[in-house]
């Protein structure tokens, strides 16, 4: 009887086979066949007919895996009878066996082996399954069908409604824990199910860290403000920061100046900005991305149910969404502090005041400010700049650099009182170097 031994083994490792080839399937035709080797070209016409009836032969592939597990464990069962006799210990030595062995073939094996022989499984299983394909007919979509109809509740399951998104979360966490998606791809897809569940309002960027230019200023101004600020789209305010008129492009800016030189201390930003896109802050972020890319616009003025200005948001603010935060190459930790020369550091705008009271000595006396990126937008009035200088209680505060998908600052100058001179009185504040051209930024505001 050991053919029988052999015949179960043969059959265990076919059962094996078969689950991975249905995990090779499943990653295959969820792509397409967009890695194959030549494209469609290059994929042989029974592969073209796996991926594109890929339930049909998915349903092969069970009913191959349920034949080939029946028949190893009768063979196997039908071996220990022989040896052992029919009495309970053969029953159980075959459950604990085949227990055992399905363990490693089929819940071990199928996703590693479907994953590392992804291509040429698909192709095997095209190759064997093809003619069977032909031959059956429509005999494997009637036992899908009954097997659907067998299912208890599957009838009454919708793919709209809520039930089917939870089963789609615990499918998508299932195969992750069978390693057949990465933890990072778990995580991407169920934020993509959130997305329809956010608004506008929760990925803006709030009407406070707006920088905004007014529709009288200058090209030279609104040029330096850009290329100051890091921003390449600013919206351009009216009679006031609710009052968002249009936007500001960085490249009109420059493509005029280029075109027309010598006009742009005269000519107005007014005159090349473009029309703004606004939308409700209530608005669904997954209709508002469709809309971006059907309107082929990247950024979005939103309002509030008072018709106010709430804030803006982005493409970049959407898909970080999906994708997380979006950093650059220049992006990098700072320390908290660090001392430049006596009476003089450098530190990260989300230090607290308290803080730097205690490095300086000094007592500023503010409220409703805790940090001191904060600090330096209260002294202003508006929010900073690279550049952009405060003088509070005799700390002077110089904005550096700006960091992050926002272009906030990210670290501040601090010198302290006494090192720069009498000059520097309290409440002072001006904008750091610009363009001369440009006159400066007195009126240029950013959102309240």
């Amino acid at each position: 009887m050991a053919w029988l031994i052999v015949a179960a083994l043969v059959l265990a490792v076919l059962t094996g086979l078969a689950g991975s080839a249905e995990v090779a399937l499943l990653r295959t035709s969820a792509d397409g066949g967009r890695d194959w080797p030549g494209g469609d070209a290059g994929m042989p016409r029974q592969v073209r007919s796996a991926l594109g009836d890929a339930q049909r032969y998915l349903s092969m592939l069970a009913l191959a895996r349920a034949a080939t597990a029946a028949g190893s464990a009768a063979a196997a069962t039908g071996a220990l009878v022989h040896w052992l006799g029919l009495n309970w210990r053969a029953f159980v030595v075959a459950a604990a066996v085949m227990t055992a062995v399905f363990f490693i073939v089929v819940g071990l094996w199928p996703t590693a082996v479907g994953r590392r022989y992804q291509r040429a499984l698909v192709h095997a299983t095209a190759m064997v399954l093809y003619p069977f394909a032909r031959a059956l007919g429509p005999l494997p979509g009637w036992l899908l069908v009954l097997g659907r109809l067998l299912t208890p509740g599957r009838r009454t399951t919708r793919m709209t409604g809520p039930d089917s998104e939870v089963e789609l979360r615990g499918l998508v966490d299932l195969l992750e824990q069978r390693r057949v998606i990465e933890p990072g791809e778990r995580r991407m897809i169920h934020s993509v199910f959130e997305l329809g569940e956010t608004i506008a309002r929760e990925v803006m960027v709030p009407r406070t860290d707006m920088v905004v230019v007014e529709r009288s200023k200058t090209l030279a101004q609104a040029l330096s403000l850009a290329l100051r600020s890091g921003f390449s789209r600013i919206p351009v305010s009216g009679e006031n920061e609710d009052d968002i008129i249009g936007i500001a492009y960085l490249k009109d800016l420059v493509a005029d100046s280029r075109d027309h030189p010598g006009e742009e201390a005269g000519k107005r930003v007014e005159q090349v900005m473009r029309p703004a896109t606004f939308v409700p802050e209530s608005k669904p972020v997954d209709d508002l991305l469709r809309e971006m890319q059907a309107r082929q616009i990247h950024l979005a003025i939103v309002i509030d149910e008072y018709g106010g200005t709430a804030g803006l948001v982005t493409i970049e603010d959407i898909l970080e969404e999906i994708v997380g935060e979006i950093t650059d190459e220049y992006d990098r930790e700072l320390p908290a502090v660090a001392w430049l020369a006596p009476g003089r550091a450098r530190v990260t705008a989300r230090l607290p005041v308290t803080d730097l009271e205690e490095l300086f000595g000094v007592r500023l006396d503010v409220e409703d400010v805790e940090t001191v990126g904060g600090l330096l937008a209260h002294a202003l009035g508006r929010v900073p700049i690279a550049g952009s200088v405060a003088t509070v209680n005799g700390l002077t505060l110089t904005a550096e650099s700006l960091a992050g998908r926002r272009n906030r600052i990210s670290t501040v100058t601090v010198t302290g009182p006494g090192e720069l001179g009498a000059d520097d009185s309290h409440g002072q504040d001006r904008d750091g170097p610009a363009d001369p051209a440009a006159g400066g930024f007195p009126g240029l505001h950013s959102g309240a």
